[in-house]
């Protein structure tokens, strides 16, 4: 019997056929302005090819980061498809695939299509090991990846000097219609001596992330997502408003805040423009310092280490 996973508050998300009929019917009835592209900056690829050194973080787009730590060259969720089902993708990726330095290490958050593309990960250079949620592993080998570990939720691996923690996320996960929930879903805490990234993955609002920052209580950049929330009644279990990505922000007590899950793909009602000024808007209204929050542009490298006292 194949093991199904949940959140930690018991729920699975899955939605009636009811439910998602009335999503469909409500969705036909907007009128958005879909015109805004995210922008884009010239990657520094002389930096991220050379570099073995510092701290980095790029964003490729949705999410999809070049992480450099520790000397390895880092992708969570490689994902450079130009389609997301019928879909054509918003804005190009901000790092073309062919111009990557080799990849010693992927991180998967959870096995959606917007996460895990095949066609991407057996694109990407290097001889990479690839770091799953529990019940993946299978998958993986049976598409031909040998270097596969299988982590559960708060275990962690060690990859010369980076420790990769697996942490909860609350979420769900399907790629056909007979594997709902099969395998699980979290985020990765990143870290090399006193500098520590965490990656939320995808995930709705949930207490959990108060525990993953007092067990990683130095977080110097977190990756969170604030895009696919709307209509909030629909995607409040799975995913986060910009308003709940903040809160996460300070539940995690990290430095810095890198929002990311929009601009890429539209999976729901609310667009990139919508989530960028709600995220604005609250972080203004809190009085958070603006230096502490990296809207970044697609292709963009952020150097950061715990070492900086201004960056």
């Amino acid at each position: 019997m194949v093991k199904k996973y949940e959140n930690a508050d018991g729920s699975s998300n899955i939605k009636s056929f009811a439910e998602l009929r009335q999503w469909q019917k409500e969705r036909r009835s907007k009128k958005k302005d879909l015109s805004f592209v995210v922008s884009r900056a010239d990657p520094d690829m002389a930096l991220l090819s050379e570099n073995r050194s510092e701290p980095t973080v790029t964003f490729v787009g949705h999410s999809t980061f070049l992480v450099q730590l520790g000397g390895h060259n880092i992708v969570t969720d490689p994902v450079w498809a130009s389609r997301m089902g019928f879909a054509p993708r918003l804005s190009p990726p901000g790092l073309p695939i062919d111009s990557l330095p080799p990849i010693d290490v992927v991180v998967l958050s959870h096995a959606h299509y917007d996460h895990l593309h095949l066609g991407s990960l057996r694109r990407l250079p290097g001889n990479f090991v690839v770091l799953v949620p529990e019940g993946l592993s299978g998958w993986f080998r049976r598409k031909g990846f040998k270097r596969v570990q299988e982590l559960s939720w708060w275990s962690e691996t060690r990859i010369g000097d980076v420790t990769f923690g697996f942490v909860p996320a609350k979420h769900w996960t399907r790629r056909t219609p007979w594997d709902t929930n099969s395998s699980h879903w979290g985020g990765w805490v990143m870290r090399h001596d006193s500098d520590c990234l965490y990656f939320a993955g995808d995930s709705g609002y949930d207490g959990i992330f108060r525990r993953i920052g007092e067990k990683y209580g130095d977080i110097r950049v977190a990756l969170i997502p604030i895009g696919a929330y709307e209509p909030e009644w629909f995607m409040g279990g799975s995913h986060m408003t910009p308003e709940e990505a903040i809160r996460t922000f300070t539940d995690v007590g990290a430095r810095y805040f890198v929002p990311m899950h929009y601009g890429s793909f539209r999976l729901a009602d609310d667009t990139p423009r919508e989530a960028l000024d709600r995220l604005n808007a609250e972080w203004e209204r809190l009085g958070l310092p603006a230096g502490r929050l990296w809207t970044m542009e697609h292709g963009r490298t952020k150097l950061w280490s715990a070492a900086r006292t201004s960056l």
